[in-house]
């Protein structure tokens, strides 16, 4: 299905919204370490204003280059904490979603956009405080000349999407969980977060990541020697 134009589903089958509020506590880079590195979207993916942050469940779109049309199709499938994601055919930067979608996106329930081409109209996005994540800024106008899709799985920006998956995005970029997924992922998580929040006091107190990682042996076997000072260097000595 992935690629097939012609297709509108009206219904989906979203992340249950406690697992997705449970996300939206976390940043995009924990919820990818959490997920064992997958789900990350490509790093030119970049938000249109430095605090934009977004976590909400996929309406995905199916594009063809300098083609709008669908983006209208969606906004009739939206629902309150939804994020549309879009993918296209083929690489393409034109301006595909300015501050009219966004007005009815939001009237709509839509918390943001997550598009793998081009983005207008940043000041008075950035104004309405709507997040938007895109390949470009760019104000070239598109068409609604050609069927696309909604509601099918996406290919955006290298990461596979289906419709109702959950969305993250902030100043690091964006990453996918698959809606299966969402509960284990809020869970690993937030596991994570408290290990990085107790290293963090012991790096806050001066401690090593060399020590509080278990570095030491690990460097020593991959042939990693010391030397006091330079003069031990040029005599080959090791410390």
């Amino acid at each position: 299905m992935i690629g097939q134009s012609g297709i509108a589903i009206k219904q989906v089958n979203r992340a249950d919204s406690n697992s997705v509020a449970e996300l939206a506590k976390f940043g995009v880079a924990t919820v990818h370490e959490a997920l064992g590195r997958t789900g990350l979207l490509a790093s030119y993916m970049r938000p249109i204003y430095p605090s934009a942050r977004v976590c909400g469940t996929a309406i995905t779109i199916f594009a063809h280059p300098g083609d709008n049309w669908m983006l209208h199709v969606a906004a009739e499938f939206l629902q309150p904490g939804d994020v549309v994601v879009l993918g296209t055919s083929s690489e393409n930067t034109d301006g595909m979603f300015g501050e009219l979608l966004a007005t009815s996106f939001r009237a709509r329930g839509a918390r943001g956009l997550i598009t793998d081409a081009g983005c207008r109209d940043i000041a008075e996005l950035t104004e309405m405080n709507f997040p938007v994540w895109s390949r470009a800024v760019h104000a070239k106008g598109t068409v609604k000349a050609t069927v696309g899709s909604v509601n099918i799985p996406i290919i955006c920006a290298g990461a596979l999407v289906y419709p109702g998956d959950v969305v993250i995005g902030d100043a690091d970029g964006v990453v996918i969980v698959p809606r299966a997924n969402a509960a284990a992922a809020a869970a690993a998580a937030a596991v994570r977060e408290q290990k990085e929040a107790t290293n963090r006091k012991k790096l806050a107190a001066g401690e090593l990541g060399l020590d509080i990682y278990g570095m030491r042996e690990p460097l020593a076997k991959a042939g990693l020697r010391y030397f006091a000072d330079e003069g031990a260097f040029s005599q080959g000595s090791p410390k």
